[in-house]
């Protein structure tokens, strides 16, 4: 009889490990091809995978809630008719795990004495760098259940390896030491009074917090504001909207103008469609614009449209509206939030005039976009200035001050409100 691995795909060239949030099939369960077999979640997105294959599940060989490095297998279905094990899911996936391992290089465990859980790719990177299980034991996780990820274990590496800066004996002043490292800052006290209602964040608002506070201590922000006449594009999408809607079944949002234009000023400023690695600028040849969309949950993701420069205002506007639903229905593939230049939030979708969003990390750059509004303004004519009723919006970009000056800033955000008070109002779709 012949049987198929299911292995833990790879979801993207960043990610190298998933967890098992949920199976919907168990042991002795037939499937046919494409039955939905379980979910998995990274850092970046939640997947459904589905069988391949028509057969019967005969090992399931991790559990819900393990971490699983790519390409390894996690579940047997037998073809042909295979006999599958008779034991519960539970029990099968505890044998053959250990069955997986047994034959392994690492003569270690998965588990610690404590009951710990490592998952293969951080005992792999205990292994190469001969930190021992007790030494692996000392090492705060951040992950679910206090488990010790990979970005844990090598800052443990990059702190433990710093040198530390000690008093010279001769000297009889005293002079300051360096700070001892894997040192947490305390935390604000919390009080709870009676009635308040204790809510755990979800995996989602848990990885939004963690990313936020990271590009704060990562970058420097610093935040422009500019105000825009926007009343050529208002009136002309007022002339359009009904048409496109007709024509390509979707609405004409202001979005995809803003992507446009974005697109046009990252080519006149390349550097702030960039990265910083270290004291290296990386300067990125795609302009790949994410769009901040709200969640059903209140949670927000990024998804991000691929080479926007190429595509035209109607390409943009499908385009966006694809991911946006696709984001709001669960089904963001994980390219689609992937390889982000530049981010765009949309304040103005809840009645804000304007916002400080934060740089959604490796980019150095997000632009905030407000309301639009009608706003007395002084317009200059040939006959003289005349007050006017005018449509304008705050357009607010933070940028990272380790490589963007305000000079850049300030010229970009100007740029941008340039592009979009020049509207032509006459433009075709």
């Amino acid at each position: 009889m012949s049987q198929f691995d299911i292995v833990m795909p790879k979801m993207g060239e960043s990610i190298t490990q998933a967890t098992i949030t949920k199976w919907f099939k168990k042991v002795g369960d037939p499937v046919e091809e494409d039955d939905v077999l379980l979910e998995i979640a990274t850092d970046k997105v939640d997947s459904e995978i589905p069988s391949p294959v028509e057969g019967v599940i005969s090992k399931i060989l991790f559990n819900e809630g393990d971490v699983v490095p790519v390409g390894t297998v996690i579940a047997v279905i037998a073809l042909e008719g295979e006999e599958p094990a008779a034991s519960g899911n539970k029990e099968v996936a505890n044998v053959s795990i250990k069955e997986e391992f047994s034959t392994s290089s690492e003569p270690e465990k998965l588990q610690s004495p404590s009951g710990r859980f490592y998952s293969p790719l951080v005992k792999n990177i205990a292994k190469q760098e001969s930190i021992s299980l007790d030494e692996l034991e000392t090492i705060p996780g951040s992950g679910e259940n206090n488990r010790v990820t990979k970005d844990d274990i090598l800052q443990y590496i990059k702190e433990k390896s710093a040198p530390v800066i000690k008093e010279p004996a001769t000297t009889k002043i005293a002079e300051p030491v360096a700070a001892p490292v894997n040192v947490e800052k305390p935390k604000p006290p919390v009080s709870i009074s009676a009635g308040d209602e204790i809510v755990e964040m979800d995996r989602m608002r848990r990885i939004i917090a963690d990313h936020m506070v990271m590009s704060k201590h990562t970058a420097p922000h610093v935040t422009n504001f500019v105000e825009a006449d926007v009343t050529n594009l208002v009136l002309w999408r007022t002339k359009h909207k009904d048409e496109f809607l007709r024509r390509e079944k979707i609405n004409l949002t202001y979005m995809p103008v803003f992507l446009e234009v974005i697109a046009r000023a990252l080519k006149d400023f390349p550097q702030v469609n960039a990265s910083v690695d270290g004291y290296n600028i990386i300067l990125r040849k795609n302009i790949n614009l994410g769009v901040a969309v709200a969640l059903p949950t209140g949670n927000l993701i990024v998804p991000v449209i691929k080479n926007a420069d190429n595509l035209n205002l109607v390409g943009l506007a499908k385009e966006l509206n694809r991911v946006a639903e696709a984001a709001r229905n669960n089904k963001l593939s994980p390219d689609d939030i992937q390889g982000g230049t530049f981010t765009i939030s949309n304040f103005g979708s809840f009645k804000n005039s304007f916002g400080t969003p934060i740089i959604n990390q490796p980019q150095v750059a997000v632009l905030g976009t407000g309301n639009i509004e009608k706003k007395p303004a002084v317009l200059e004519t040939p006959t003289g200035d005349v007050i006017a009723i005018r449509h304008k919006m705050f357009l607010s970009l933070t940028y990272d001050h380790r490589i963007i000056d305000g000079a850049l800033g300030g010229a970009f955000t100007r740029r941008l409100a340039d592009y979009l008070e020049a509207f032509d109002i006459n433009r075709e779709i």
